[in-house]
């Protein structure tokens, strides 16, 4: 298979694979070579017609385009503009409950939440002691190289915690806040300045209860050696940790962050419905996913809202929307300035082309909650989260919400990896022939001829594997970082 019409009435196919001058698409010669994930025009548009793929507008054409032609960003334009106003048209499909049942094997915590990684995280309140939580760690990692029963001892340096106002102070204390109570840390030791904004005795008050033998935290102003206290302590958290063990529990104690990054034209085609497949499973074992890039459901947003379970869900969706779109026009930039470069180069022209193949990473399950920025998953099913699209600060969020794992498809490569496993899942297949120290699966055989059930039972077993302890490339390289979001002024 070289192309693909996706949908019936799209006046558009896609190749995929590069097309040569002379070959013939749906009874159409092409006219010119055609890189692979690129638009190919199957019948003549007029400028100001609508570019139709997914079975939906895409932008319009701002010249002639004939057939057999090659249409990208550079004659096409997006039809979405300023806020509008929605109704609530509910187009619900219940997904049937699991007749089979999985289980992974995690780590059962006494807080009731279920942690696929047992790991000790060293987190600074402010950047002003990121060093001094490096060398805890190293010097920990020099006691200890191999930390049996830890699946690894790790600092999230950030540069924030001071100098903050408003919303932004309040991100830095409950992203971290977040982290203190995530399953996969079997241990926290947290390290103050003391003369910072995020104020330890605040930040103990916004943590709430804890178990004292698994978390710690010190100011290091009150230590003569805040090193070697800090060591101590760490020492102490690794003695309750190191003898967690895994247990067989259901996937509905699952919860997975849903995330692309550096899309090409082949995502909305092989991963993204990849990840829709695992999304829509994860939901039918009574799992949870969650899917945020709040400006990249911009031109797909209705077809969220009209999944909600409810009003109520429905209006959270619409002020989830409406809240970002605002956003951007506060700080007067252009609501749908998207997308990327890399993206452009890949094959995707318009926001309305990016987010309708980014919506399709959640499957078509009923939306059962709307998260804002920060805040911990509270229902089961797939949820809505409040974060932007880089894809740092967006995976840090999912994380923060409770996800155990990010899955993350990408058409052009990306190597990070947030403080909870980040898999990546290529879109095409070169991409993980040439990168395989950065990608994990490859959705890219889906686009050979491999049918979308057998690559689904092999990526359903191989996440299974990793939320069992299987490690992913981020983890094996040791790419581990956090990334909260700034909306404000910096003192």
């Amino acid at each position: 298979m070289k192309y693909i019409k996706i949908n019936p009435a799209d006046n558009v196919a896609v190749a995929l694979e590069d097309l040569s001058k002379g070959e013939v698409v749906e009874g159409v010669t092409l006219s010119m070579d055609i890189p692979r994930g690129h638009k190919i025009v199957l019948r003549d548009l007029k400028a100001g017609e609508n570019v139709i793929k997914y079975g939906f507008p895409i932008g319009h054409v701002t010249r002639d385009a004939a057939a057999g032609t090659m249409v990208n960003h550079e004659c096409i334009k997006t039809n979405l503009e300023g806020l509008l106003e929605y109704s609530y048209n509910p187009a619900l499909v219940e997904i049937e409950a699991a007749r089979q049942r999985r289980t992974f094997k995690g780590y059962r915590r006494a807080d009731g939440q279920v942690g696929i990684r047992n790991q000790i995280w060293v987190i600074p309140t402010v950047g002003c002691v990121n060093g001094i939580c490096q060398e805890i760690v190293e010097r920990f990692k020099e006691e200890n190289p191999n930390h049996p029963g830890v699946d690894a001892v790790v600092c999230f340096p950030h540069n924030y915690g001071c100098s903050q106002l408003g919303y932004d102070h309040e991100n830095t204390r409950t992203v971290l806040s977040d982290m203190v109570h995530h399953p996969n840390a079997g241990g926290v030791l947290v390290v103050s300045l003391g003369c910072e904004n995020n104020q330890l005795d605040a930040f103990r008050e916004l943590v709430g209860p804890v178990d004292e033998k698994r978390v710690r935290m010190f100011v290091t102003q009150k230590v003569k050696d805040e090193v070697e206290y800090g060591l101590q302590q760490l020492r102490e958290i690794y003695e309750t940790a190191c003898k967690d063990v895994r247990e067989e529990v259901p996937v509905s104690e699952l919860r997975v962050g849903l995330k692309c990054g550096g899309s090409d034209g082949l995502s909305g085609i092989t991963a993204n419905p990849l990840l829709g497949v695992l999304s829509d499973w994860i939901v039918a074992q009574g799992g949870t996913t969650v899917l945020t890039e709040v400006p990249e459901m911009f031109g797909a947003e209705t077809i969220l809202m009209n999944r909600c379970q409810d009003k109520a869900t429905f209006d959270k969706t619409v002020s989830l929307i409406n809240d970002f779109k605002e956003y951007f026009m506060k700080q007067g930039m252009p609501v749908y300035e998207n997308p990327s470069p890399g993206n452009k180069a890949g094959g995707i022209s318009t926001l309305e082309e990016k987010s309708l193949g980014c919506t399709q990473k959640c499957g078509g399950s009923i939306v059962r909650g709307v998260l804002k920025y920060g805040e911990r998953l509270q229902v089961k099913g797939l949820n809505l989260l409040s974060a932007p699209g880089n894809d740092l600060v967006a995976s840090t969020a999912l994380a923060a919400s409770g996800c155990q794992i990010v899955l993350f498809t990408t058409g052009r490569g990306t190597p990070f990896g947030s403080f909870v496993p980040t898999m990546k899942i290529s879109t095409n297949t070169p991409l993980f022939e040439n990168k395989p120290r950065w990608i994990d699966f490859n959705a890219g055989v889906l686009a050979q001829d491999e049918k979308m059930a057998d690559v689904a039972a092999r990526f359903i077993d191989y996440v299974l594997a990793v939320a069992s302890g299987e490690p992913v490339n981020n983890e094996k390289h040791n790419y581990r970082e956090i990334a909260i979001f700034k909306q404000g002024v910096t003192l």
